[in-house]
């Protein structure tokens, strides 16, 4: 039997679309309100199934701000992601982004929100500064250097001689071997920014017999014009080392550039005596601590590098020290953030440093600490002139297990791409938020720049979170690093 073809009534009924009936006569929504959102976590709102919906951002860690796109809550803070959720495996960050884009403002927005879960926020370094009102907000020691302003002693152990005898064993003797490697590594980053270039393997090993011997005889905290002594005397293990075969003249020749150096370091060189005396004030372990080095002209770029250097050593060395106690079970454990800001005035500063840094800095999961380092940009780390260290450089982002991206040119993505795995979407993201601010016409003044308070999160090859940060009014009083304009 033949088929026929379907009569209208037979045909399937037409539906309307999602925006309604289309077409003549008909009434679709040409626009369409969205519904009302709330946010809440998987124990409150499961009741409403099937009307959740996963936000796609983490919400462990200090709120930081609100996600660009959804305007969820964005928690993020290498300590909790590292800690609490295992988001990262390693706790820590880098900060990258043009300035006056809000770096310091969301370290400062992480800093205080650790500092509520019981991390100890650490600022080894402030050249603005940036962190000083903050620290002394939450009852927190300031200590103060510069020329004329105060001293840091880089061979003070600090707390490590008093620890170490309340140790034994193994535990004494790793102590020990630590802080001497952190004096060594102290001396060496001094002389390297001096020279421009770092000391040889021989002087490295006359630097290290010169402090076992330094420790030996002298009873108390020496200073460097005790190890330049050591120098002076040519005790016979130091000559052995030195390799002088009988000769005392031989001897001279081998150690005279050192002793140059150190000569330098005692307030007869460019870095001035910053070094050159007893540490005026001690660093505390029990509550934050903030180096304040804000004195320092930014001309003054050698000494810039070489304060930051000594503190990133001495405050390193402090936490080895609380570790060890707390290790023991002499002491509580105490997790803390410590905050390396303006870290490429460090890496410039002559060949060598970012072993310096690196071997400062290696102890972060190992150690209970969390850390953030700061720069502008990747051209930072790729502009040193010898490919190993641009090479090792690069490594300090690649190892973080967080990358914080501000605005960046466009120019420095194919940069940043080689140690970041970035999709085009989010280049262009952060191309159009280092765009120039344009003039506010009614205000006459510069606008605010159009990516200011927003970053991009990645983790891995995961997609990027865009979050935007905005001050609460009780962050704005130590968030103001123009107050003395203002009072002015």
């Amino acid at each position: 039997m033949a088929r026929t073809a379907d009569t209208p009534t037979q045909r399937q009924p037409r539906r309307p679309g999602l925006r309604g009936w289309s077409g003549r006569g008909g009434g679709a929504a040409a626009y369409l309100e969205p519904a009302p959102e709330w946010r809440g976590t998987t124990v409150q709102v499961c009741g409403l199934w099937p009307y959740g919906a996963g936000s796609g951002t983490p919400v462990v860690g200090v709120p930081i701000g609100r996600h660009i796109y959804t305007g969820s809550t964005v928690c993020c803070d290498p300590v909790s992601w590292f800690q609490r959720s295992g988001l990262i495996s390693n706790p820590s960050a880098f900060v990258l982004g043009r300035p006056g884009l809000g770096k310091s403002t969301l370290i400062r927005r992480m800093a205080l929100g650790l500092s509520g879960f019981g991390v100890q926020p650490l600022v080894f370094g402030d050249l603005r500064p940036d962190y000083v009102d903050l620290i002394r907000a939450l009852g927190g020691q300031v200590i103060a250097l510069g020329r004329g302003r105060g001293y840091l002693n880089i061979l003070d152990p600090g707390e490590a001689s008093t620890a170490a005898a309340r140790l034994t064993g193994d535990a004494r003797r790793a102590l020990e071997a630590d802080a001497h490697g952190r004096r060594l590594n102290a001396v060496a980053s001094l002389i390297t920014v001096l020279r421009t270039t770092p000391p040889d393997a021989r002087e490295e090993t006359l630097l290290a017999v010169a402090l076992q011997i330094l420790d030996d005889r002298h009873p108390g905290v020496p200073v460097l014009a005790d190890l330049l002594q050591v120098f002076k005397d040519a005790p016979p293990d130091l000559r052995a080392v030195a390799l002088d075969r009988g000769d005392l003249d031989r001897y001279r020749d081998v150690t005279e550039n050192l002793e140059s150096s150190l000569t330098s370091l005692l307030g007869r060189g460019r870095l001035g005596e910053m070094f050159a005396h007893p540490t005026t004030e001690p660093m505390r372990s029990d509550r934050p601590v903030c180096f304040d080095i804000s004195s320092i002209d930014d001309s003054d770029t050698s000494l810039q590098a070489a304060a930051l250097l000594a503190c990133w050593s001495y405050g390193f060395g402090s936490i080895a020290v609380a570790q060890a106690l707390a290790d023991a079970g002499l002491e509580r454990q105490q997790h803390r953030f410590v905050i390396l800001d303006e870290l490429w005035r460090v890496l410039q500063a002559g060949q060598g440093l970012v072993d310096r840094i690196n071997a400062l800095t290696r102890l972060n999961r190992r150690k209970a600490v969390g850390q953030v380092m700061v720069t502008h940009s990747m051209e930072d780390l790729l502009a040193l002139p010898h490919p190993e260290d641009r090479a090792k450089a690069s490594g300090f982002v690649e190892r973080s297990g967080l990358v914080i991206t501000a605005g960046l040119p466009r120019k420095e993505m194919g940069s940043l791409s080689r140690v970041v795995e970035m999709t085009s979407v989010e280049e262009q993201l952060l191309d159009s938020w280092a765009s120039p601010p344009s003039w506010d016409p009614e205000l006459n003044r510069e606008a605010d720049p159009p990516g200011r308070g927003n970053f991009l999160i990645k983790v891995g090859s995961k997609p990027g979170i865009p979050v935007h940060v905005e001050l609460t009014e009780a962050e704005r009083a130590i968030n103001d690093t123009n107050h003395r304009w203002r009072t002015a």
